[in-house]
């Protein structure tokens, strides 16, 4: 365990300056004992990784991974750092666990849930995003042009990046105990953005809960995520789980389905006191059920600038109006763009992603490459 691996008192003064955030401590800690980055608590086997992720402290993040922190550490339960990042929303976080190329398929031991079901939980859709960037590729190609055996789209236009969408779909249903996928969780709380971006990555509409597991079903085994829907939200506010219902139901959700109590979803809203929604759930009903557009999430060139950043840095840049927003954060205005694929981002998510390419350079030893990299930017910024 971490604790043999130095002064455990020198080990929970690192976990406490990775939960506040006081990096200056952090490193002073580690230069003295770099092994402290593999320190892990008694019982709990909480690293000071796990801490930082959870908290969101991402140059702390960084600063553990450059210290030989492992990446895809778990502790008691089998959760690593980027489920506690996903869990909170860090997607930044979860960005710099991605350049270091940590495990996005691992389950955690007591319910089977991968990060993808934190990010879905909570509704963290900037983690949903970033945890499927190695499986999709970005904007300007989606996934309503899959790509023919000669190379090019369906379309006839020149070859797009191959995927492989049976590993998509098997990463994006995968089920955590009980049968809850993430489109389960993001349904039952009335998460749009999530729901239509999973929709978007294939998600089974129709998938069910099943008969067994750990997990208290209170809606039943054989649930699909429209009964989910149903039940999910508050009775104050049930505006977000209507908006989720019209999606599931426009991407074909059966309002007929029964699960083994057999409930109809509408049953499901009834019983739970979910009147507003009763009316779109009812079999005979008579909504009209709108077109929705693709998630704007979808688009992120996430999958381009992960592999640009890994690899070499981004390059170059190229004019942008002022008016659009950045590809990374969808907050700040653009200023440089990536070489190649000529995706937009604002000067900080561009500046943080050279920084993390120019560290791994280092590491490996190749300052020449890093000193080019950073005076190629230097030009880029304006």
């Amino acid at each position: 365990m971490g604790n043999s691996l130095g002064c455990s008192a020198s080990g929970e003064r690192l976990i406490s300056a990775a939960r506040d955030g006081d990096l200056v401590e952090a490193r002073m800690l580690l230069e003295f004992n770099p092994c402290l980055a593999k320190y892990s608590t008694f019982g709990g086997l909480n690293s000071p990784l796990h801490f930082a992720a959870a908290k969101g402290h991402n140059e702390i993040v960084s600063l553990l991974l450059e210290s030989g922190a492992d990446v895809n550490s778990r502790n008691y339960c089998g959760q690593t750092a980027l489920m506690q990042a996903c869990r909170h929303g860090h997607w930044e976080v979860v960005q710099t666990l991605l350049l270091s190329r940590c495990n996005v398929t691992r389950a955690d031991y007591l319910t089977g849930r991968t990060a993808l079901h934190f990010a879905a939980v909570d509704g963290h859709v900037r983690c949903i995003r970033l945890l499927v960037a190695d499986y999709i590729p970005s904007a300007p190609y989606d996934l309503t042009n899959p790509p023919t055996e000669a190379g090019g789209d369906a379309t006839g236009s020149p070859s797009v990046p191959r995927f492989d969408r049976t590993a998509l779909a098997r990463f994006v249903n995968k089920p955590a105990d009980g049968g809850i996928t993430a489109l389960h969780m993001a349904a039952l709380s009335g998460f749009s953005d999530c729901v239509q971006l999973l929709l978007d990555l294939r998600a089974s509409v129709s998938a069910v809960t099943f008969h067994y597991g750990s997990s208290m079903n209170l809606i039943g085994a054989g649930s699909t995520p429209l009964h989910y829907a149903a039940c999910g939200g508050s009775l104050k506010c049930c505006q977000a789980n209507l908006l989720a219902l019209y999606i599931l139901i426009s991407r074909g959700a059966s309002r007929l389905a029964l699960n083994c109590n057999g409930w109809l979803p509408h049953d499901v809203a009834r019983m739970w006191g979910r009147h507003c929604l009763e009316p779109l759930l009812a079999p005979n009903s008579d909504s009209v059920i709108p077109m929705f557009p693709t998630s704007k999430y979808l688009c992120l060139p996430l999958m381009s600038i992960l592999t640009i950043a890994r690899e070499f840095g981004l390059q170059s840049s190229v004019t942008s109006n002022d008016s659009e927003t950045c590809a990374v954060c969808l907050e700040r205005g653009c200023n440089v763009a990536a070489e190649g694929c000529a995706h937009q981002l604002c000067v900080k998510c561009a500046l943080y992603l050279v920084q993390q390419a120019t560290s791994h350079l280092k590491w490996l030893g190749l300052q020449d490459q890093s000193h080019a990299l950073l005076s190629n930017w230097d030009r880029c910024i304006y």
